[in-house]
């Protein structure tokens, strides 16, 4: 099976391969940590005390932020263990540097034995956790292999992936044998697992970690907005500085009069749909700000030309700084890791690839803040949640037709839109707990590992230590 996967790989990724070089030369995309990918381990990465590994793999920015607070309560609890994380994405790459430190947090090999063979030697992984759905079958069995366990987490089945996971049963299932246990985030994706291959044994229901995210702190750029709308007044249509403040009207009060939009992980298509919605929006509530926040860094620039062909005036935020002044109009947050913090300014959240069939994005950052929050009808990635909260009266489910009056008709009923946001925060706050099943699942399976571990020393008179 191993082999027929390796060969079918090679395929692909030669078939492949103009759209990924594409990629590369146009965006950039692919090009950072391609030595990491192919095999090259960093210096970094490599230290000659040989602690204990746990590795880490979370594919993006999602996954990263899923699995923060899992690691930062696992550390304290391992503390002989050194953490690293693996990411896919230059985005997650980015976050998880941030979050971890530079030295604990490489590009994920591609599914080569001759890219994955050179980090478990380097690291000698005792755990390997990977978050959510990556089942690399070179990768599960190479780590098992060289004696790691191995633990899917926070472990979920899309609607759009199932299908295809059940066409390729046959070269999936032995691949999930090679995971000791799988921690699903509902009974659905539980099933769904056993279903396409995962040993029922194997399989346990722990909820899902996004619910545990704490909201984070402030950012600076949270800040310097606030101060500069809530110190704007209009003056014969156009805005300026007013130390003494603007106006207040009702229902408006986390940036003085004027209502805040913040639509999160916009992906194509959308934006054009987003500003149509933004013209009907200000024709009632013309001091508006709407803030957009694209899903993908390489398309900041197309959705800056589509912003400046619109004819609202717009900011680019890695343009502007506290300084400028800012009023009515658009603001592009063109930057990585400030969307979370800037929904505390809104009065609505739009969260995005939900308009188009895409999947949706996660809510809870915006519920986090106590938003009310409108998805679009695409939400399958997200499917439990999104129905969790719509079943309590939390979110707003509008199509591309249905945006605009939605926007227009939450913005004028004060009421709804605080009821909506409080529903949200409640839900999140009931649904926490999946951080503490996961900690003590991974617990009891590091003191299995170290405990087969001891008797094989014991039985060879060795001290104990993984096999190459």
């Amino acid at each position: 099976m191993y082999l027929l996967y390796s060969a079918l790989a090679v395929l692909a990724l030669l078939l492949s391969s103009p759209v990924w070089l594409l990629r590369m030369l146009r965006h950039g995309k692919y090009r950072a940590g391609l030595g990491e990918r192919l095999g090259r381990v960093p210096a970094r990465l490599r230290q000659p005390e040989r602690r204990p590994t746990i590795w880490v793999h979370a594919v993006s920015v999602g996954e990263v932020l899923a699995i923060s607070g899992l690691i930062s309560e696992l550390q304290p609890r391992a503390p002989s263990y050194r953490i690293v994380i693996s990411t896919t994405t230059l985005t997650g790459q980015k976050l998880a540097r941030d979050r971890f430190g530079e030295a604990n947090v490489f590009y994920f090999p591609l599914d080569f034995a001759f890219a994955v063979r050179p980090y478990l030697r380097a690291l000698r992984p005792e755990l390997v956790i990977i978050a959510e759905t990556e089942f690399w079958p070179n990768f599960l069995r190479l780590a098992r292999q060289s004696g790691a366990r191995v633990a899917v987490v926070n472990a979920r089945i899309s609607d759009r992936s199932f299908p295809r996971y059940r066409c390729f049963r046959t070269l999936i299932a032995p691949a999930l044998h090679e995971v000791d246990l799988f921690l699903a985030q509902s009974d659905e994706d539980r099933r769904r697992l056993i279903e396409i291959g995962a040993p029922a044994e194997r399989v346990q229901v722990s909820g899902n970690l996004k619910f545990d995210l704490k909201p984070p702190a402030e950012s600076p750029l949270v800040a310097q907005l606030k101060s500069a709308l809530t110190n704007v007044r209009f003056v014969e249509g156009t805005v300026e500085g007013d130390v003494e403040g603007a106006p207040h009207l009702p229902g408006f009060g986390k940036c003085g009069s004027f209502p805040v939009l913040v639509c999160g992980s916009t992906v194509e298509g959308e934006e054009s749909i987003v500003l149509r919605a933004f013209a009907a929006v200000r024709e009632r509530f013309p001091k508006a700000l709407m803030i957009v926040a694209p899903r993908h860094p390489e398309r900041f620039a197309q959705v800056a030309e589509l912003l400046a062909a619109s004819g609202v005036h717009s900011w680019r935020r890695s343009q502007w700084d506290a300084s400028q002044p800012i009023g009515p109009g658009i603001l592009l947050l063109d930057t990585i890791g400030e969307l979370a913090s800037t929904y505390a300014l809104a009065d609505i959240a739009f969260v995005g690839g939900s308009l188009v069939p895409k999947g949706g994005h996660n809510i809870l950052e915006a519920a986090q803040h106590g938003v009310a929050i409108v998805v679009g009808p695409h939400t399958e990635n997200f499917r439990d949640m999104v129905a969790l909260f719509r079943h309590a009266d939390a979110v707003v489910i509008a199509n591309a037709d249905e945006l605009a009056p939605t926007f227009q008709n939450l913005l004028a009923d004060q009421t709804r839109r605080h009821r909506l946001g409080a529903r949200a925060r409640e839900i999140l706050c009931a649904n926490s707990g999946a951080t503490a099943r996961t900690l003590a699942a991974l617990e009891s399976l590091l003191a299995e590992r170290t405990a087969a571990a001891t008797a094989r020393a014991a039985a060879s008179k060795i001290s104990p230590r993984l096999e190459t």
